[in-house]
């Protein structure tokens, strides 16, 4: 008796764990057929989901890069002057060579040199005359140097706002294609909407940290360069007023 009672347990044990695997592989296989395939996200395919705003952004980041490259060019070769620069010119100067000194400035391709060479070719004059005439060259080749300075400023922050306002726009278009969709309404037609303004803010936010940054470093350089120029005026003044 109580063997069968036990081959009875063991079977209807066996039905349950049967139907149970079963159950279990019919759920997994639905799951596996309904959930969305894993989509790599395409730069391209990405950019095209943003809409009309994408346009300006992109002539935006086109516009950024290309001013930091010509820019960190530019200042680089500006800030590049020999050692001893300032102190050829001081020899000339006091051996009285100033067709030397205006030779060497000439030669040397740089604002600091073409400052010099208009003081050299102010000596005789008063020291008035020649402090002002390297001024107005310097304050020249410092507007030279900052020349896309202010667009990069603008652009790292207008750029934000602009995806910022894609994003809205995004969202008005998602929120009427809701109000249109009645009972259709689908929970991949909301996301989706969602998921297309949200690529403005993205794209907003990279291009103007981008410009931000570069501008704090291009105007990092051009400092330097105009502390080097201050310095080499006063030292030119000061050669001028050493007793011969």
């Amino acid at each position: 008796m109580r063997g069968g009672v036990t081959n009875v347990t063991h079977l209807f044990s066996k039905v349950i764990k049967t139907a149970f695997s079963t159950d279990m592989n019919h759920t997994l296989l639905q799951i596996t057929e309904t959930a969305p395939a894993n989509e790599s996200i395409n730069l391209i395919d990405l950019t095209m989901k943003g809409g009309p705003i994408m346009i300006p952004l992109a002539l935006l980041s086109i516009i950024a890069v290309y001013l930091t490259i010509e820019r960190y060019l530019t200042l680089k070769k500006a800030s590049k002057l020999e050692a001893n620069f300032m102190a050829n010119i001081k020899d000339l100067v006091l051996n009285g060579n100033i067709k030397g000194a205006k030779a060497l400035c000439e030669r040397t391709n740089s604002p600091i040199a073409r400052m010099i060479e208009k003081g050299v070719t102010r000596i005789g004059k008063p020291l008035q005359d020649i402090d002002t005439s390297i001024h107005n060259v310097g304050n020249i080749e410092i507007n030279k140097l900052e020349t896309g300075m202010p667009t990069l400023a603008t652009i790292s922050g207008a750029a934000p706002m602009l995806g910022f306002l894609g994003t809205v726009t995004g969202m008005v278009t998602a929120f009427h294609k809701m109000s249109t969709a009645g009972a259709n309404l689908t929970v991949s037609l909301l996301a989706g909407g969602i998921y297309e303004a949200l690529v403005t803010t993205v794209a907003g936010l990279i291009i103007g940290i981008f410009a931000y940054i570069a501008y704090n470093q291009l105007t990092s350089m051009i400092e330097k360069i105009i502390h080097r120029m201050e310095a080499s005026a006063v030292e030119f003044i000061d050669l001028l007023q050493e007793p011969a």
